[in-house]
């Protein structure tokens, strides 16, 4: 198994603080890739970095190549795609509308302005995203009439349309409750083992236990620990650090938990 994105030394400073510091992590193909930590860790820093949108220091390789130097934009063309912890959508278009203008190279100015003007823009990426993410038949509906859970499976679908190698999820399950995020959970491990790649970050300890093959933790920009995730949350540097003097009683009730939703010790729902 190969890595599909691999960082070296990806480092962020803002002034004197250093949000990153020296971050190794990979995502191997046809996998799940968890990265937790408390607040203010440096989880979502970490894919502002890979993914452009904040300077730092180190080496980001996507398939082998260097994306150390390239503008967002670039990236995303080269197959990192990510979301983003509110899911903002353009609530005056349609949900395949949505995903269209995520799939095409076209800027999104010019992609709207076509589907204003009535052109045709279907796509089979996008009708592709739809059917992954079981969101076929809110293709033709505005995201204003969707529920919560379903915008963020859209905001999914949409980091799908473009056929990326990786795709990064900042806290896709915020704001969710617990049927929703068990079955936004079930999506997306439907995603990647139809062989999209994938790092996911959310405070739901239950969702990342229990649907991912790999868990890396922060605390102040900085691994502590990383590996399968039994193994993780029974780590004694994790336990003291990210679940407190209660960590061994917490970490049992959410193994448990992911036990009893039906998933085995490397993320993969058993039959």
């Amino acid at each position: 198994m190969s890595a599909v994105l691999s960082t070296q030394g990806v480092s962020v400073r803002f002034g004197g603080v250093h949000a990153l510091s020296d971050v190794d992590l990979q995502v191997q193909e046809g996998q799940l890739v968890g990265l937790i930590g408390p607040n203010g860790a440096g989880k979502t820093t970490y894919i502002d970095a890979i993914t452009g949108f904040v300077p730092s220091t180190g080496r980001v390789e996507l398939e082998g190549t260097d994306l150390t130097h390239m503008p967002p934009d670039e990236r995303a063309h080269r197959g990192l795609t990510r979301t983003w912890q509110a899911a903002e959508l353009f609530d005056d278009l349609t949900v395949r509308e949505n995903l269209t203008v995520a799939a095409r190279r076209a800027s999104w100015r010019d992609t709207v302005r076509d589907i204003f003007r009535g052109a045709s823009l279907r796509d089979e990426r996008v009708d592709a995203a739809l059917a992954l993410l079981q969101l076929d038949e809110y293709a033709e509906v505005l995201p204003s009439e969707l529920t919560q859970g379903q915008r963020k499976l859209v905001g999914v679908a949409r980091a799908l349309a473009a056929q990326p190698h990786v795709v990064c999820l900042d806290e896709p399950a915020a704001g969710l409750d617990t049927a929703e995020s068990e079955e936004l959970g079930r999506h997306l491990r439907t995603v990647v083992d139809g062989g999209t790649a994938m790092l996911l970050i959310d405070h739901d300890m239950g969702l990342v236990l229990s649907i991912c093959d790999h868990v890396v933790v922060l605390e102040f920009g900085k691994v502590i620990a990383q590996g399968p995730p039994d193994a993780v949350t029974r780590d004694p540097n994790v336990i003291e650090a990210y679940l407190g003097g209660a960590g061994a009683e917490v970490a049992d009730e959410v193994q448990a938990a992911a036990a009893e939703a039906g998933y085995g010790e490397t993320g993969t729902e058993q039959p």
